[in-house]
C-alpha cells in the first residue's frame, strides 16, 4: 500500500478518534506516529490499519438523497 493510502486511512479515522478504545487509540496513535517519521507499514500493522478502518467507516448511502434530485415529470 502507498504512503498515500495509508494516509487516507488516517486522515478518515481521525474522525472517529473518540469512539476509540483504549488500546485502539493507542493503536492509532502509534499509525500516526509511524506516519510521521515516513516508514513503510509492515503487513501486520496495515491488516490492523484496514481493521479499524472497516470497523469505524460507514459510507453514507446515497440512495436516500435520490428523492432530491428526480426530475418532475409534469412541468
Amino acid at each position: 500500500m502507498s504512503y498515500r493510502d495509508q494516509q487516507k486511512y488516517l486522515d478518515e479515522l481521525r474522525k472517529y478518534e473518540k469512539k476509540f478504545d483504549h488500546n485502539e487509540l493507542e493503536e492509532y496513535k502509534m499509525f500516526v506516529k509511524m506516519q510521521k517519521d515516513e516508514e513503510e507499514f509492515d503487513s501486520v500493522s496495515l491488516q490492523r490499519l484496514t481493521e479499524l478502518f472497516g470497523k469505524y467507516y460507514q459510507p453514507v448511502d446515497k440512495h436516500k438523497y435520490d428523492s432530491f434530485f428526480k426530475k418532475r415529470d409534469n412541468l
